[in-house]
């Protein structure tokens, strides 16, 4: 493809946006891989769960995406502590959080795919909301709603957590918790409760995430494993456990794979994900901000 500059800055500036989004969907992860050493791989699941969740309030409900989001991160965190529990009481309590545990979050990710299947088939779905098919252009470069609404969702919802995580009590503790469970108990928390919490807001966000992807494209019950790579990827390049350093991942992330897709192709950008975090492994382990 013939290289020029108003080619360049729009996928710098669609990559950005995608990045914006990305940063919402490895938020969760962030959370529970980053900070609780649990490996969430039905992650994405709830993402596609949240989708489905949108696409049902604004068909049968006419409920607007965006005004259903707070309801359905609210049900998301008080299903993400309860899961917790679950996962806590048969698992992590007994010591077998390892393998055990990766065995059991694969079979909820098959679960809750195969009942979205179940419910809505195999079909893909899209919400048409009308004020999202507007498209500003700022000299040459092109700015989508449909993007750029997403991506400024995503962003505000990451620095929301971060500023909980900073300046509340409970958010301090699973700061703590992070680096050393038992010094959570030094400040009057329960370690238990606390990843609890830190649980249910990354199931939370996961299923915010999904009312932002039915936003940005059509979807369908197995489209969720497209995200697991992005999402781990951005994590470990992000630091882990940071997530201000999850916002520059994401931001990366988002760059590479746009301009990756229109300089040599589409059928390259799922490959790129799995790319960076192959060579952050390699040279930069602890990530952009990792401690």
């Amino acid at each position: 493809m013939e290289f020029s500059w108003d080619l360049l800055l729009n996928a710098v500036a669609s990559g950005i946006m995608l990045g914006g989004f990305y940063a919402a969907v490895a938020l969760g992860v962030t959370i529970a891989f980053g900070m609780l050493d649990i490996v969430n791989i039905a992650h994405p699941a709830f993402i596609v769960l949240g989708a489905f969740l949108a696409y049902l309030g604004i068909n049968s409900f006419g409920v607007d995406p965006f005004l259903s989001a707070p309801l359905f991160a609210i049900g998301g965190f008080l299903f993400g502590r309860l899961f917790y529990r679950v996962y806590y009481h048969f698992f992590e309590k007994r010591g077998d959080d390892s393998l055990q545990g990766l065995a059991f979050f694969f079979g909820i990710m098959f679960i809750v795919e195969i009942s979205l299947v179940l419910l809505f088939g195999v079909d893909y779905r899209l919400v048409d909301l009308p004020y999202l098919a507007t498209t500003y252009e700022i000299g040459s470069v092109q700015i989508p709603l449909r993007l750029a609404v997403p991506c400024i969702a995503g962003v505000a919802m990451l620095l929301g957590v971060q500023l909980y995580l900073s300046k509340s009590f409970t958010g301090r503790a699973i700061l703590a918790v992070a680096q050393d469970p038992e010094a959570v108990r030094l400040i009057g928390a329960s370690p238990v409760k606390t990843k609890e919490i830190a649980f249910g807001i990354a199931v939370g966000t996961a299923i915010v995430a999904g009312v932002l992807l039915i936003i940005i494209q059509s979807v369908e019950p197995s489209i969720g494993r497209e995200f697991i790579g992005r999402a781990f990827a951005i994590c470990v390049l992000g630091g882990m456990t940071s997530l201000p350093g999850t916002l520059i991942a994401a931001m990366i992330l988002g760059i590479a794979e746009t301009m990756t897709s229109t300089f040599f192709g589409p059928s390259w950008s799922p490959a790129v994900a799995f790319g960076v975090l192959l060579l952050t492994l390699a040279f930069r382990p602890a990530g952009i901000l990792g401690r």
